[in-house]
Formats: structure tokens, sequence, C-alpha cells
């Protein structure tokens, strides 16, 4: 029996007072929505079927590209009368796993057992909580089976007492959906049409509905508001550190550490607190990552370290090479092995050759730098001219004295030298000195201004 997802995802969300329809709000940097289909396609399904509604269009926009069946839901009617939207894109043959796109903690495993239950019958994953209050109590016979689901409004205040809960997620036959779907009412205190009502149908007719508990109460977690979105954060971030720490990552607080991507290490990483990572990192082996960076879409490859505050983005750092404190790495810095920049440095779309150094102060933009060069503290390339940008180039064994402007387009050829406090303009031929400054004079006797009688 194939299967087949359904993800519900046509909520307003009016709780989180956002103009951003629910299931975009991020977890961990993706939308909720992009967690709950990476966990169906675990499974394996033959296809996986969105149900949008508010804000279907912005929903559809952000998940591009993608190979989901989008099923427009015009008015939210409820849990049952979503579904049944979703339905005649089914096939009757398959078996169908329901999921909430507010509800991205769930893990594939759980998932799996509870599709293997439903091979015949209709299956409910249940959870037991200790704070039930707004969830679907689970009600079962004297011998354990389950009765029937009652929502939380429409519950006596016995039934408010059991702490099993429903969490909204069941398996089931495509039959047995098309079955019963269409016969459930809306008679309740929300006038809406409830999906566990499918269940106690089966029941009545003598079928035998299974149940599946969840591993943990926050594997159901579903988002409503603010709060819940922060709770779901939290948890996802502590997986994902625990899961670092397992492959052997050093995380100095595995509760101060954010990855919102990817992060892929190798052996004998540091990672100091409050690091955050954005979009696809890879550190290599022996990598150390100070206090308070940021690291986004950027490769650190063997022995290099980035020291504290940094920021680098979309950046590639060589082996043994060293970055910061306080440094900041814009899209294209490309450093080569050895190479150090340092403190209040900023570079763009640059190249830093081998054992090259750039350690105060500095900003380095469209620049070609070549091996073991040395740019003193205060320079900057002046690369833009207000219209165009202009390249500069550095080649092997240059010096830049502090203080320096380069002008480019500009070319410094091998082993030229540029005084301190020299705006350069035109190029530098190999081996040559360029001087440009105004000549120093000492005036003797010179005596400091002193203040006016009366003068505070």
């Amino acid at each position: 029996m194939n299967l087949e997802v359904i993800i519900l995802a046509a909520g307003q969300g009016t709780r989180m007072k956002s103009s951003l329809p629910k299931v975009l709000h991020p977890v961990a940097g993706r939308p909720m929505l992009q967690h709950v289909v990476d966990t169906a396609r675990e499974l394996a399904p033959a296809a996986i079927h969105v149900v949008v509604g508010h804000g279907a269009g912005a929903v559809e926009a952000a998940m591009a590209g993608q190979a989901l069946n989008w099923v427009r839901q015009e008015q939210q009617l409820g849990t049952g009368h979503a579904v049944l939207q979703a339905l005649p894109a089914v096939k009757p043959e398959s078996a169908v796993l329901v999921l909430y796109g507010d509800v991205p903690l769930l893990s594939p495993e759980t998932l799996r057992a509870l599709v293997e239950q439903a091979r015949e019958g209709p299956a409910l994953l249940t959870a037991r909580v200790g704070s039930p209050a707004g969830y679907g109590r689970i009600l079962r016979d004297a011998d354990g089976a389950l009765l029937e689901v009652v929502e939380h409004k429409d519950a006596t205040a016995d039934q408010l007492e059991i702490n099993e809960i429903n969490s909204g997620v069941l398996a089931a036959p495509a039959s047995d959906l098309n079955k019963y779907l269409p016969a459930v009412g809306n008679a309740n205190s929300q006038g809406e049409y409830y999906l566990p009502d499918v269940l106690s149908m089966a029941v009545a007719e003598g079928s035998q509905v299974h149940t599946q508990l969840a591993g943990s109460e926050l594997e159901i977690l579903g988002v409503n508001d603010r709060l819940q979105l922060s709770q779901v954060e939290r948890e996802f971030q502590l997986r994902q550190a625990h899961a670092l720490l397992r492959e052997g990552v050093y995380l100095a607080d595995p509760s101060r550490l954010d990855v919102r991507g990817s992060l892929r290490c190798g052996q004998d990483v540091r990672i100091d607190v409050n690091v955050v990572i954005e979009g696809e990192v890879t550190l290599g082996d022996g990598v150390r990552v100070g206090p308070n960076c940021v690291l986004c879409n950027t490769e650190v490859a063997a022995g290099a370290t980035i020291h504290a505050m940094s920021h680098l983005e979309e950046a590639v750092v060589g082996a043994r090479a060293s970055v910061g404190p306080f440094a900041r790495l814009r899209p294209g810095t490309v450093l080569a092995e050895e190479a150090r920049v340092g403190n209040f440095v900023e570079t763009k779309k640059a190249s830093i050759g081998v054992g090259s150094k750039v350690n105060h102060l500095t900003y380095i933009g469209d620049c070609e730098m070549g091996d073991g060069v040395n740019v003193g503290a205060g320079t900057i390339t002046c690369n833009y001219d207000g219209v165009n940008k202009h390249r500069t180039h550095l080649g092997d064994g240059v010096f830049i004295g502090s203080n320096s402007t380069l002008v480019a387009p500009l070319e410094v050829a091998d082993g030229g030298f540029v005084g301190a406090g020299s705006t350069v303009t035109r190029a530098v031929a190999e081996n040559e000195l360029a001087v440009s400054r105004a000549r120093q004079r000492n005036i003797a006797g010179w005596q400091r201004p002193g203040k006016k009688d009366g003068e505070g």
C-alpha cells in the first residue's frame, strides 16, 4: 500500500499577531512548514498534498520548486473539511497520513510506527501531557480500546481530567476517509467538521482504531502564538546541539548555539558560546570558533581560528588562517592558507593570499592580494567612484604602510612598497617605493594657544 501525506496549512494563526501566514514563521531559519515537509519526505511517500487557505499565495511562493500538490481550502471549516478537499487527489488504494504545518517537531520514527499501524484501519497519534488544556481527550473503554476523541470545549468535567490527548495526527486507509469524512457533521461548540470524528464512526461500525503514543510531549507541540514558537525553537536548537555533541563537536554551552541552516563539522571542532550558524556552513578538522560569532554560508578549512565577535558571510577561510576578533568578512572573501584578518577589518570580494596579513582597522574591497602581503593599520581600498566598482591588485610580498589610501583601479606589483600615510593613484612597479604625502614642517619656538581671561 502506497503512502500519501496530507499536510494541513490553511489556518490564519491570529494569535501570532502577524501578517505572515503562521506556517511560514521560521524555526531554525526555515519555515515551520518546510520542517514538516522534510519529515514527510523521510517516509518516502508517493505524494505530498498541502492544504492552504489564509495567505495561500505567499505559502505556495515560499515553497516553490518542490514536488508538492497544492490544495485550496477557500473556507476554513475544520480539519475534517480540510482533509476532504485533498482526498480527490489521493489514490483510493493508498494509506493517508495527516500532518499539520504548525507541528514541526515530529520525528520520522514516530510517524513510521503510526503508519505501520494504519495498514488495515485508522490509527491515531496520542500523547500524555502535564497540562492537557485545549487538547481533545482520548476516551477508552474498560479494555483500553479507543472509543472516541472529545474536543476540549465539548468535554465534561470528568473528561477534562484525562491527560491523554489527541495530537491531531492520524493515519488511515484512503478508503476509510472517503467513507467516513462526507458523513462528519458539525454539531459541536465550534460548528466545525472535526477530523477525529471519523475514528468514532469506525468504532461504531466495529472497527478497531489503533493508537500510537508519541515519544514526548514536546514532539507534538503545535505553534499557535509567539511563546509556543519560542519553545519549539529552543527544543529544535537543543536537538541539533545534542546531535553535534554526539558527533564529537565541542560546544561550550549546548543551549547557546543557534543553527539556522546546516552545519557540517570535522574532528576536534570547538565552538564557544552564542555562535549563530546560518545557511550552509562547513568547519574543517580542528577549527576553533570564538564567542559571539555569526557564520553564514561559509567554509572554514582545517586548523583555522575564528576569534570572538566576527561576522562571516559567503566567505572561504583557508587552512590555519586566522580571523578576528571583531572582523567582518563580506560575500566573496577568500582567505588562503595561513592568511590573517584581524580586529576591525572589513573585506568584500577580496582574495587574500597565502600568509598575507591585514591585521588592524582596514577595509579591503574588490581586491586580489598575493602571497606574503602585509597591509598596515588604517588602510582602505577606494573601490567605488560613485558609479562603478574597480579592483586593486597587490602582488606577492607587497608592503602597504599604515593609513594608506589605495585608489582603484590600481596595481602594486610584486615587492612593491607603499609608505605610510600615502594616497596611491598610479601603478607601482615591481620593488618600487611609492610615497605620496605632504612634506613635514617643524616650526621652532611655536607656543600652544592659551585661554583668554574670563573663559572657562
